[in-house]
């Protein structure tokens, strides 16, 4: 079998606000940080331990203008994605590469009054808002296509 799959989720907080900018083709683009956190008690010692993992978001545009307007640091937020190395030359002349998240869904979890939500192991969180990344393409071809399937 060839088939594979990349697939990214997570729940975390935003590190920072969403930092919205303009690409040369005009659609807004948004880089997120967000914030995992695992907490364990060590067995030998009984010491509680934690460890925060950040992961680069970035989301392309109605999610980003969402993720601009209704996102500040702290919120609790489930992205839905995939992963995307990218490389480019910097100033000095030095290649580089970064993997990121690339975001497909958003679901804020967080309530406009609240800060920060604290979620139980087993609790369904309180899903508010939840936004899709738009497929018109997929969609208009669809359309275009009619209703008959190719296979």
């Amino acid at each position: 079998m060839t088939g594979t799959l990349n697939k990214a989720l997570l729940i975390g907080h935003l590190g920072h606000d969403p930092d919205v900018r303009t690409m040369n083709s005009g659609e807004p683009v948004a880089h997120l940080s967000i914030a995992t956190s695992e907490a364990w008690k060590n067995k030998s010692t009984g010491a509680r331990r934690e460890a925060t993992e950040w992961h680069r978001v970035v989301l392309y545009k109605r999610l980003a203008e969402l993720a601009g307007q209704h996102l500040r640091k702290g919120a609790l937020v489930y992205i839905e994605g995939h992963l995307q190395t990218r490389k480019w030359t910097g100033k000095d002349g030095i290649e580089r590469h970064t993997t990121e998240i690339v975001g497909d869904e958003l679901r804020m979890l967080h309530r406009p009054s609240e800060q920060k939500l604290q979620l139980a192991v087993h609790e369904d969180p309180p899903v508010e808002r939840v936004f899709r990344q738009e497929q018109a393409t997929a969609k208009e071809a669809q359309g275009a296509r009619g209703t008959s399937m190719p296979f």
